[in-house]
């Protein structure tokens, strides 16, 4: 079991190993994320206080999950990364950034067009939005401190020690609406309690759920990926392989 572990996080031992697992991700996401749409949209009911302007939440909820998931992932590849210099630690919180800045833009986004009918403005200067704004500044800085420095290693270190102090930020967006007032409504799923929706309502929501995270591991295999053939360009089995790609 060490020995497979061990050979996993060598970037040849998890390349080989991604290129087998990616395609099933990615073919989980298209059927999760499209089978979730069509029944978000074309069949759940609408709500009896929103009408059909809730149904942005198919979009909005899985983002804002994922947008908090993958810091939370990113800070524990930096505590890795950091601890036991594990290259493909490093690599893989590189690979994850942008699709984590890009899903808390879309959560952004999404709830300012859900917050025009629910609430009769875009923004409100409330603990979960602007918590969650400080994540997509967040993300920006981790991006852009990689590129800092001269040194790829110095920006690698920088980035994962931004990364695991700015993971405060995650309870704090999770526990925003119990702390403080908050114009943002309580979260969808409880591990605790039964959904408040109806499960026509909740149960293409999970569905998207689980699509946007298929969707997350497939880019982040892919992107990991590229990364170990850019930073392992020197390396004798890159060259191999790309003398047979080629």
């Amino acid at each position: 079991m060490w020995a497979f572990f061990h050979k996993l996080a060598s970037p040849k031992g998890f390349y080989a190993f991604s290129a087998r697992l990616s395609p099933w991700f990615w073919a989980a996401a298209a059927v999760l994320i499209g089978a979730g749409v069509v029944w978000g949209l074309a069949f759940a009911p609408a709500d009896y206080q929103q009408g059909n302007s809730f149904r942005i939440i198919y979009v909005h909820v899985p983002a804002a999950f994922l947008a908090q998931s993958i810091f939370v992932a990113m800070a524990l590849a930096g505590l890795v990364f950091m601890v036991w210099k594990i290259k493909l630690a490093d690599m893989a919180a590189t690979a994850m950034a942008p699709l984590g800045a890009g899903m808390t833009f879309v959560a952004l986004l999404s709830g300012a067009v859900w917050g025009v009918p629910t609430w009769g403005t875009w923004w409100q200067w409330d603990a979960r939005l602007t918590s969650m704004l400080i994540l997509f500044f967040l993300y920006i800085g981790v991006i852009a401190l990689r590129g800092a420095f001269d040194g790829r290693d110095s920006g690698s270190r920088a980035a994962s020690v931004l990364t695991m102090v700015g993971v405060i930020n995650i309870p704090i967006i999770k526990y925003s609406v119990e702390w403080w007032y908050t114009l943002h409504q309580p979260a969808t799923f409880s591990i605790t309690s039964r959904p408040a929706m109806p499960v026509e309502m909740w149960l293409p929501l999970l569905i998207m759920v689980l699509g946007f995270y298929s969707f997350f591991i497939a880019v982040t295999l892919t992107r990991t990926r590229s990364v170990i053939l850019h930073r392992e360009s020197a390396k004798r089995w890159v060259r191999e392989l790309a003398g047979e790609d080629g």
